[in-house]
């Protein structure tokens, strides 16, 4: 993993390093840019290296295969050695040992549908000598990020958002972009915080003619929304297959020349994947988990467990409110468009620790979207049986929850006068209480809105469905990709692999949840590796005790930096509805410390990196 640069534009050797050198955590072993003479066109190739497969300098980047190609490359493709051997079964040659060099020569070989045959978590940009052109590509479930920036022929792209911003003069802040983040606590793709600046969505490439400026964006993947495509077999036979597939997927992802570790939280998901790693290594595999001293937020004991039955050389990390402030300081270094997903925090601290002892982290991420595991689809469910009710008569209903002093009655009672239980989940999704926006765009007009308006399948795979393509993109693989990233360590997601994604989208619902039991069938695999019982507790989330430290330790610094002067500094706010809201988390009469936490970040974002910039 690493951070890759790029640009048409015309910057000063001095630039680009600082360019490089700003994003510089994400690839510590080398930095090193080219300069091509493309025609009419000088073009700049720049990259950090976080070297994990092939540590030679002789795969440093930016690469050049032949005088043909040169690359810059962020990721990994697991499946490399596979199509190295097809490759040079068709007369390709190689000299080095890393994935780089195979993605060029497959390039070659198969064009623009070379992204086809990869699998692996990528974004990476190609400048065909040849034909005077460049092609790009970001993985299909978004895990490597890919921004850009086109004007005819002006184009820059990076890793991060922050690498383009340095010396560009031609940028503003998107009010549409400021709006987003209020309601959803991130910004969705395509758009960025800037208005000209855009990322590459997941699943898609693109080429760029470097004489013309022209820039042509195709989507090369996607899930089977509309079902059309089911699995034939019965539950046990669906059981074996995705046993088999997901002891390939962590096993491809063990492979490194440094060390590889897993993060381990006692969850069902990171559990699957620690049991898969000890029946796939021949090492000792190493675990790492958060411990918190606050009740209620420490799940180390079970995550002990887990690694106890498994045998694993488990580290417990340590975590307390002083490393927290010092994150929360530093956070949009790192995370350098709002966010606003308060796990980050714990998620920067885990990374940190595990960075000491390896280089790499397998993650249990993706589970909960393919196979049905959050608790609120079983709640969006229960709740669902209400719209079935006409809606004057829930109207009323609503009127009546919202006069109840309780915050959560009234909560539900917002919910029930929405039109319908697909409006209702997005509505949850985003700010459901959003009478603090003073908002100029509909947020939740998304191009992914498709994945859930529709009928061809049931309600249960429409929302999971919606969240892959929504939360899994923009919030988890975000939060990961930076969290890891600021401490130069490589997140790897053996449930992100499009196989297993595309094979429990193809499994009957029943096998995924059935009786309130989600994720049935990943939990059967993994009872065969460790026991049932010691996962009988509620899930968890991994986060921090903000709402505490809210009313308590920071409860200063929060009316300090959200009193009417900085609100008066965010755009897009009704300051006294705003004002009244925290005072409500300070007196817990509502807990609030999700808006809080996402006005602190916005704020913060605003002051160390929209300084000077234009609002528009």
């Amino acid at each position: 993993m690493c951070g890759i640069y790029g640009s048409t534009l015309q910057y000063s050797d001095s630039q680009v390093r600082e360019k490089l050198e700003r994003t510089a955590f994400r690839g510590p072993d080398k930095m090193d840019f080219k300069t091509y003479q493309a025609g009419n066109t000088k073009l700049i190739f720049g990259h950090n290296r976080l070297a994990i497969i092939d540590l030679d300098h002789r795969s440093d980047q930016p690469f050049n295969y032949f005088n043909k190609v040169h690359i810059v490359f962020n990721g990994e493709i697991y499946n490399f050695q596979e199509i190295k051997q097809i490759l040079t079964s068709r007369g390709y040659s190689f000299q080095t040992t890393s994935d780089t060099e195979v993605i060029c020569a497959a390039y070659l070989e198969y064009g623009e549908s070379c992204v086809d045959h990869f699998n692996g978590m990528f974004a990476f940009v190609i400048y065909d000598v040849e034909n005077h052109r460049l092609f790009g590509a970001r993985d299909r479930l978004g895990q490597k990020p890919f921004y850009y920036y086109h004007n005819g022929t002006e184009f820059e792209f990076a890793s991060q958002i922050s690498s383009i911003q340095l010396h560009h003069n031609a940028l503003s802040i998107s009010r549409q972009a400021i709006d987003s983040n209020l309601c959803w606590g991130l910004i969705p793709d395509p758009l960025s915080i800037f208005n000209e600046v855009k990322k590459l969505r997941p699943g898609h490439s693109f080429t760029y003619d470097l004489a013309s400026g022209k820039f042509n964006d195709t989507c090369y993947w996607d899930i089977d929304f509309k079902g059309k495509t089911g699995f034939k077999g019965s539950y046990d036979e669906a059981q074996e297959a995705l046993t088999v597939l997901l002891r390939d997927a962590v096993s491809m992802r063990l492979f490194a020349d440094v060390p590889v570790g897993v993060f381990l939280s006692g969850g069902v998901d990171s559990s699957l994947v620690s049991a898969m790693a000890t029946q796939t290594s021949s090492a000792k595999v190493k675990t790492f988990s958060v411990k918190f001293d606050e009740d209620g937020y420490d799940e180390s004991p079970y995550a002990q467990q887990v690694a106890d039955h498994l045998q694993t050389d488990h580290h417990v990390i340590a975590c307390n409110y002083a490393e927290g402030m010092d994150l929360i300081d530093n956070f949009s270094t790192y995370y350098d468009e709002p966010f606003a997903d308060s796990s980050a925090i714990p998620s920067m601290l885990l990374s940190k620790y595990t960075r000491k002892q390896v280089t790499v982290a397998l993650s249990g991420d993706g589970g909960d979207e393919s196979f049905i595991g959050y608790e609120r689809y079983i709640w969006a469910r229960k709740g669902g049986r209400m719209y079935v009710l006409p809606r004057p008569i829930r109207q009323l209903g609503s009127a009546l929850l919202n006069l109840s002093p309780n915050y959560r009655h009234k909560m539900i009672g917002m919910a029930l006068g929405l039109k319908n239980v697909d409006t209702a989940y997005l509505t949850g999704m985003t700010e459901i209480d959003g009478g603090w926006i003073d908002s100029e765009f509909d947020s939740r007009d998304i191009d992914q809105i498709r994945y859930l308006n529709h009928r061809d399948k049931n309600f249960y795979e429409r929302i999971s469905d919606f969240d892959l393509k929504t939360y899994l993109n923009w919030d988890i693989n975000t939060k990961v990709d930076r969290a890891t990233m600021a401490y130069s360590l490589e997140s790897r997601s053996p449930l992100m692999d499009f196989r297993v994604v595309e094979l429990a989208r193809s499994f009957p619902t029943e096998f995924k949840i059935k009786k309130g039991n989600t994720k049935r069938i990943l939990k059967d695999v993994l009872y065969q590796s460790v026991p049932s019982h010691i996962f009988d507790r509620p899930k968890a989330g991994f986060t921090m005790p903000f709402a505490h430290w809210f009313r308590h330790e920071l409860k200063d610094y929060v009316l300090d930096e959200l009193n009417e002067s900085g609100l008066g500094q965010i755009p897009g706010l009704k300051i006294t509805e705003v004002s009244k809201r925290i005072d409500q988390h300070m007196t817990q009469s509502w807990n609030r410390y999700p808006l809080i936490w996402k006005l602190l970040v916005l704020k913060q974002w605003l002051n160390k990196n929209g300084t000077g910039l234009t609002v528009k």
